[in-house]
């Protein structure tokens, strides 16, 4: 039987903990939570669930989930976000995967979003792949948002959702762009991009029509459009945030001549 490590990180989720662990029983083998300074339920929680939990300064997600795994016990490792629960179909499929010989070292899944009241099927957000199931070794997360796992060769894919309880209210769904859209542009910038003036009049705009009309986010009624929105928006600010942080450098690199 393959056995396997849940690793989560968290900061004071004690709304979310709760469905997320109860969604592990009889799949995760252990549970690993890596904390990064919560101050509310969410340690207690986590020991009522016995999982290891363990206090760590966030110093970005990729790092946290590196981490994470580097603390579990097990050959296999499955990362599940504490907004997060495993649907009854990922639940008999990792079942069933637990039971027979690995075919691959990594496995992907689909993830399925509740946005304002309803699941969301088009907008690029479904079925919105996952890469969360891995050999120890084989991988690890890169990149300072939307953390991805890097590794060699095919992914091999279990049926079922993930279910993502991603925000409760338009405001949530705001600042998490602001925030994103922050990190993202320091991202490009540590990555050497220059070009951001015409990104900001043309990515944008392509961003909203791909999302709303290529990827069928109209069939999503009104909140396909506040997701396309949000994306288009997610965008704008992304590059804006991207010429400030050239326009610093360029005023430092003035100043100190």
């Amino acid at each position: 039987m393959n056995r396997l490590s849940a690793c989560l990180i968290t900061l004071n989720e004690e709304i979310n903990l709760p469905r997320a662990l109860t969604s592990l029983n009889e799949i995760a083998d252990e549970i690993v939570i890596v904390d990064s300074g919560s101050t509310d339920r969410t340690e207690a929680i986590a020991r009522e669930y016995g999982a290891v939990f363990v206090t760590r300064a966030f110093n970005g997600y990729s790092e946290q989930r590196n981490f994470a795994a580097s603390r579990a016990s097990n050959e296999w490792v499955f990362v599940l976000a504490a907004d997060e629960e495993i649907s009854h179909e990922l639940r008999t499929a990792l079942l069933s995967w637990k039971k027979s010989a690995a075919q691959a070292s990594i496995y992907e899944m689909a993830r399925r979003t509740w946005y304002l009241g309803k699941w969301i099927r088009h907008s690029g957000w479904y079925p919105d792949w996952q890469r969360r199931l891995y050999r120890k070794g084989a991988a690890k997360f890169s990149g300072l948002i939307h953390e991805a796992l890097r590794f060699e060769g095919k992914p091999g894919r279990i049926a079922g959702d993930l279910l993502h309880y991603t925000v409760r209210t338009f405001a949530e769904h705001e600042a998490k762009v602001e925030r994103y859209s922050t990190l993202a542009a320091q991202q490009l910038f540590e990555e050497g991009n220059r070009n951001w003036r015409a990104a900001v009049w043309l990515a944008t705009p392509w961003s909203f029509f791909q999302n709303f009309v290529l990827r069928g986010g109209f069939l999503d009624g009104y909140r396909g459009a506040l997701i396309s929105q949000m994306a288009a928006r997610s965008v704008r600010l992304k590059y804006r945030k991207l010429g400030k942080l050239l326009a610093s450098k360029s005023n430092s690199a003035e100043a100190s001549r």
